[in-house]
């Protein structure tokens, strides 16, 4: 079955060694468990990279099997099942059963095709799950309705071809697995990550962490985790919510002027640097016990939103931001995944061509 995990990593530049090609390629398609997030040229080579310079590379069609592919790189044969099994998967290598033995080989004759091909079916089996997933998602212009202000995150995704339905659960439930977004040590019960996605699916405005975990009944932390998640997968963004400033610089006013007075809301709690007009107007309201949210929204209504931050950021406060599904419809999640999706690809085909021409030099 086609498993896959990229992760999106910065290009090895004018690059020509074959080790440190390899070591990028081998990160990308997450095929080693590093302490640190990627090989750096003093680390020592990874079993996989012997693997593939000591055989697989030199000779791709040979036919290997796994014990010779063991003695290469010094693991055991339990080890080498395990590694054989992966890049079996991610669709890099594959086996067919001879005597007793498998046979592997790299697909199509160079890392280069290996890839291109791995590409193609990690493009078309993503493009049927997020079919899946947009089937979830309604569809709302006034979702998108707030410009993102979100830098783009590094790429992370697992696809997976469908897997067979999970005892007592659905096919969401599946997708979530297969997606990765239970988590790389989930639970069989928890499905957090379900709950999460189908409320921001449904939603037609951004919904805060706070929110999130009250509705849901849950932490915090475990709520911001499958976040992080769907961000890295392009799938939700995280926007401002201006609307909610009036509120929050409302709530500001009044606990800074009981505490520190008048003077200092005009002078080192930023209504100074406001228009004279909206100025008294804040504190004329303040001092007769008539000021509201609503009024406060009224009276800034012209202000710019850039000065408006400002301004509850003097009095303490911070821009609320929420979290929203990064499209107004299904079509356009799967659009923006796949776009990322094609860009990664394009990276390692870049990189799997000069791997195949650093061993010919």
């Amino acid at each position: 079955m086609f498993r896959l995990r990229l992760v999106e990593q910065p290009m090895p530049t004018g690059s020509k060694d074959t080790q440190v090609l390899l070591e990028w390629l081998i990160d990308s398609l997450s095929l080693v468990r590093r302490k640190s997030e990627s090989w750096n040229t003093n680390d020592e080579p990874s079993a996989l990279h012997r693997m593939f310079t000591g055989s697989l590379l030199n000779e791709p069609l040979r036919g290997w099997n796994t014990k010779e592919l063991g003695d290469c790189c010094g693991l055991s044969q339990t080890a080498m099942h395990n590694q054989m099994l992966r890049l079996r998967e991610s669709g890099l290598v594959s086996s067919e059963l001879k005597g007793r033995w498998h046979i592997h080989v790299l697909r199509g004759g160079s890392m280069a095709n290996a890839v291109e091909l791995l590409g193609v079916q990690a493009r078309k089996i993503l493009d049927i799950r997020l079919t899946e997933l947009s089937d979830l998602i309604i569809d709302s212009e006034e979702r998108m309705s707030t410009d993102s202000e979100d830098e783009e995150r590094r790429f992370k995704i697992k696809i997976a071809e469908p897997s067979a339905t999970i005892d007592g659960k659905n096919r969401i439930d599946s997708l979530m697995e297969d997606l990765g977004l239970n988590g790389e040590r989930g639970k069989s019960e928890d499905d957090l990550a379900k709950r999460i996605t189908i409320e921001l699916s449904q939603s037609h405005r951004p919904i805060t962490l706070l929110v999130l975990a009250e509705r849901l009944n849950e932490t915090r932390s475990r709520v911001q985790r499958v976040l992080e998640r769907l961000l890295e997968m392009s799938i939700i963004e995280r926007v401002a919510m201006p609307d909610r400033i009036a509120q929050d610089v409302y709530l500001g006013l009044m606990r800074q002027f009981d505490a520190r007075g008048e003077e200092w809301l005009v002078t080192r709690g930023g209504l100074g640097r406001l228009d004279t007009n909206i100025t008294k107007k804040i504190i004329s309201g303040i001092k007769k016990k008539n000021l509201s949210i609503e009024r406060v929204q009224g009276i800034l209504e012209d202000v710019e939103i850039e000065n408006q931050k400002l301004l509850l950021n003097t009095l303490g406060g911070r821009m609320p931001y929420g979290f929203r599904i990064a499209g107004k419809n299904g079509d356009e999640i799967k659009e923006r995944v796949l776009n990322r999706l094609d860009r990664t690809i394009r990276r390692l085909i870049t990189v799997a061509k000069r791997i195949d021409d650093s061993l010919e030099v």
